[in-house]
């Protein structure tokens, strides 16, 4: 199993705009072979920043992912938003595995 963690620096004059964002992605990637483990939202911390976790069963998995979501209409639509709005100022994605 492998756990994409992106750690997002949002907008955040427009976190509505990122939090339709977020509900659209936990529900595709499990369209996907994959689980979603949540979006974190900024609290009572650093207003600009956001963390999403989610997992496949193995890198391959996610990269197959990444092509599929691509061609994908309820994917293409999500990626709109966030450029549209601008709700994204930048990403950072990382990989884990989980202790066992």
């Amino acid at each position: 199993m492998i756990t994409c963690y992106i750690r997002y620096e949002i907008d955040p004059t427009k976190v509505d705009a990122f939090e339709d964002y977020a509900r659209r992605w936990v529900e595709l990637v499990p369209k996907f072979g994959g689980e979603h483990h949540g979006y974190f939202l900024p609290g009572e911390s650093a207003n600009d920043l956001a963390v999403a976790l989610f997992s496949f069963p193995s890198l391959a998995a996610y990269e197959q992912y990444r092509t599929d979501s691509l061609a994908d209409p309820d994917c293409q639509a999500a990626y709109r938003l966030a450029e549209d709005t601008g709700c994204i100022r930048r990403y950072d994605r990382q990989f884990l595995r989980p202790l066992t």
